[in-house]
């Protein structure tokens, strides 16, 4: 192929496609070979060093472009999926580039030859291909560039002196540009930047609020405002509309909307993701309305899955003069190779395969409208079901079913939340079911986006992404199956704030934190009984902490931590979404009995060393009282060294050791005489039983914390018999009389948990040792030894 190749084209040409596809199958190729090697990291440095004289060679480089592409903070297997969905089209498409760069060294004969015909090729093809009769195209990277020289151009026709006498004639007759406000954010900013316009020039125009969608422009009210611009002296001068808007993918009525621009002598101006179903059979009559607009902006690259290829302004305009001073057309054949890859393209691709992609992509949109309408809980934003490219939705707690309603119009379907935290709660359990979706599958290409009216909503567009991610049938299914996974989970959070919340504020010791932005059950803290404002935020700060650790460390499967890195609350616990079984009454005590465990154990290792303390000091009297009464019984002669020694030999004093221990429990000292009498140390008493904290009730085999029981049919295998059934009922039973019996005895429990914890704290022990026969501890026997155990 590559023999025959070479034989048909330049030489030139066939090499640059062949360095092109060796360099394209490199990189593909160091990418698996990273993934296969993932343990082995390539050690490079951000660095930039000195240019090497001697110079690289290609393989070096490529492999510097391929580290550069994926580092280690970006998520390798996505990049490579990205990678290896461009395919042959955008090889097509990259390989224009390396032409471009190519054919601008040609003779300038020969470049005008053939950039006039690429050109013309390429402008000829989009118009039929879009139903775009007579019109001409202007090629630019930025989206945004080709309406600013629509804008640039409608200002040369409407002011003839503009070009003699500049922002002065703008002065006398201030232009205005009406945008509708559902439009992308910052485009009017951007616009007036650009053209060196007051922001009071650009006119933002409403959306219907009463009838119709709710993303499409107000007509009626766009003729009002015309209307008082001119009564006022201003000029009407373009209308941006809407064939798709960025949020919610709907269509502003642009037949009417042209009627208004021809009566007002207005530029209409048609953007949006819509208007790639014009290349397909069936076109709904208000995105077929923009094909007889005054211009309109494609962007091939995102609908047909190219890489780097520009977008396309399609526009009418008889006066070539204007459109070479408002910068459309160029007189530099170099500017005009910009369609080259575009032209490589459409070409590879032919009229069906567009076709077939764009068709594609709208038929996984009603895929996924179709299983939307049969969903509970799931409000839908679209409209037109026929041929929707874009599907809005979103979780809604109002309506159970919602497949009547869908057929009343958007206007029925999408409805704010009655109050504000209800709106603000529903933002956040939709905003947590995007990321979630996107997460999951993310080769569907959803994503979130936030509306007007209807707040928080999970967007799918496959005309935006699926060419790239290469979105499938089983992946909208796959969406589907994880969307009826979250319903439940979101249902039974929602359901069971309110419990939450109530539980926290009639539990001692704890406090509710209302944190609307928290995508969960809710946010708890557990609050200090300290009075001493210095040390209670510390207290709090380490007694939530403590918290959050011994809940991490439960066998149960919610989920707890500190809350979002940014704008959190401090010192709180954060507890996750949530299933219909939770034992909420359980959770709440189970936090708070944690709570005050960590914080009785924080202030008894406060207390201890003051305990102790103070129990050696007082050992250190009693110590030196037994020494003066040891004196005593001695006698003077013993205390004197060798005559003490000698008498002690022929006659040993017999003394009773005595001691003292000094007892945590008790805090007090107490004598150790019964610990020699019978051999074993002893406090005297014995401790009480360790009781079973009442906290921890009694569950079947392998289920976790939190969870009741439900004993329901769905609950028990087919084959379990009715034995096994009775013992569970007996369990039960046994179960809530103990837990009638521990409900009345709380509080003494909790007391002997606390005596108990203590008891088994290590004793103190503070020995005063007796002089023995022996006549090598004279010495000793003058001294008192002080033993801390």
């Amino acid at each position: 192929m590559e023999r025959s190749l070479e034989k048909m084209v330049d030489p030139t040409l066939a090499e640059m496609g062949k360095n092109l596809n060796e360099a394209m199958k490199m990189l593909e190729d160091n990418q698996r070979k990273i993934e296969e090697e993932n343990e082995k990291k390539y050690v490079r440095n951000d660095i930039p060093g000195p240019l090497q004289g001697s110079g690289q060679d290609m393989v070096s480089i490529l492999q510097l472009v391929q580290n550069l592409m994926h580092g280690e903070e970006e998520d390798e297997s996505s990049q490579s999926y990205r990678l290896q969905n461009v395919g042959e089209q955008g090889h097509m498409a990259l390989l224009g580039h390396s032409l471009a760069a190519y054919i601008s060294v040609l003779n300038r004969e020969r470049l005008r030859n053939l950039t006039t015909r690429i050109l013309s090729d390429t402008t000829l093809w989009l118009c039929r291909l879009f139903r775009y009769e007579n019109g001409s195209a202007y090629y630019h990277e930025d989206d945004r560039e080709g309406l600013l020289k629509v804008c640039r151009l409608v200002i040369h026709s409407c002011y003839e002196d503009y070009t003699v006498e500049g922002f002065n004639v703008l002065y006398n007759k201030q232009p205005v540009i009406y945008i509708s406000s559902a439009a992308r954010t910052g485009l009017g900013q951007t616009l007036c930047s650009q053209l060196g316009l007051p922001l009071s020039c650009m006119c933002r125009v409403p959306c219907n609020t009463m009838f119709g969608s709710q993303h499409q422009m107000d007509v009626a009210l766009l003729d009002r405002l015309i209307k008082d611009d001119i009564n006022s002296g201003k000029l009407p001068l373009l209308l941006v509309a809407n064939a798709g808007t960025p949020g919610a993918g709907h269509t502003d009525k642009i037949g009417r909307l042209k009627e208004l621009c021809e009566q007002y002598n207005i530029w209409l101006h048609v953007e949006g993701v819509n208007l790639a179903t014009l290349a397909l059979g069936y076109v709904s009559s208000s995105v077929l309305a923009a094909t007889k607009c005054d211009s309109m902006t494609l962007t091939l690259g995102s609908w047909l899955g190219l890489p780097a290829v520009p977008a396309v302004t399609l526009y009418r305009h008889e006066d070539p003069s204007l459109s070479l001073a408002a910068g459309l057309t160029s007189s530099q054949p170099v500017e005009k190779l910009r369609a080259l890859p575009l032209w490589l393209s459409l070409q590879y691709l032919g009229h069906d395969g567009i076709v077939e992609r764009i068709k594609r992509a709208s038929q996984l949109s009603q895929r996924l409208l179709e299983n939307l309408k049969n969903m509970d809980f799931i409000k839908t934003s679209v409209e037109d079901e026929l041929s929707s490219p874009v599907v809005v939705f979103k979780f809604s707690p109002e309506l159970p079913n919602i497949d009547q309603m869908l057929h009343a119009g958007p206007a029925s379907i999408i409805q704010p939340p009655i109050t504000s935290n209800e709106r603000d709660i529903c933002d956040t359990f939709n905003q947590w079911l995007g990321e979630q979706l996107a997460q999951l599958v993310p080769a569907s290409g959803v994503d979130v986006v936030e509306l007007e009216d209807e707040g928080t909503c999970v967007r799918f567009s496959p005309l935006m992404t699926s060419a790239v991610l290469g979105t499938e049938v089983q992946d909208v299914d796959q969406l589907v199956d994880c969307l009826k996974m979250k319903i439940p989970i979101l249902t039974c959070t929602l359901q069971l704030r309110e419990e939450f919340e109530q539980e926290v504020k009639r539990t001692v010791g704890l406090s509710y934190i209302e944190d609307l932005s928290w995508p969960g059950l809710g946010v708890v803290r557990y609050n200090s009984d300290r009075k001493n404002d210095d040390k209670q935020e510390k207290e709090a700060e380490k007694i939530n902490t403590g918290l959050l650790k011994k809940l991490n460390e439960l066998e149960s499967d919610l989920t707890f931590s500190l809350g979002p890195e940014f704008g959190g609350e401090k010192n709180c616990v954060y507890i996750g979404m949530v299933t219909e079984d939770l034992d909420v009454s359980e959770l709440v005590e189970t936090i708070a009995a944690t709570g005050r465990e960590i914080e009785e154990n924080s202030r008894l290792l406060e207390n201890m060393t003051e305990v102790v303390r103070k129990g050696i000091q007082e050992a250190q009297v009693q110590l030196q009282k037994a020494n003066e009464e040891r004196l005593l019984e001695e006698g003077l002669l013993r205390q004197i060294p060798v005559v003490g020694s000698v008498l002690n030999w022929f006659s040993p004093f017999q003394a009773s050791p005595k001691g003292r221990t000094f007892n945590l429990t008790a805090g007090s000292l107490e004598s150790t005489e019964p610990t020699y009498v019978s051999k074993a140390q002893g406090t005297g008493t014995t401790p009480p039983p360790t009781p079973t904290p009442n906290r921890i009730k009694q569950r079947l085999p392998g289920q976790k914390l939190f969870k009741r029981s439900l004993r329901s049919s769905d609950g028990f295998s087919e084959t379990s018999s009715v034995s096994h059934t009775d013992d569970l009922e007996k369990m039960e039973q046994r179960s809530h009389s103990v837990s009638t019996v521990q409900e009345q005895g709380t509080v003494e429990t909790e007391k002997a948990e606390q005596q108990n914890e203590i008891a088994q704290l290590p004793v103190i022990s503070v020995y005063h040792l007796a002089p023995t026969t022996s006549p090598r501890m004279g010495k000793a026997s003058r001294n008192t030894i002080g033993n801390i155990r």
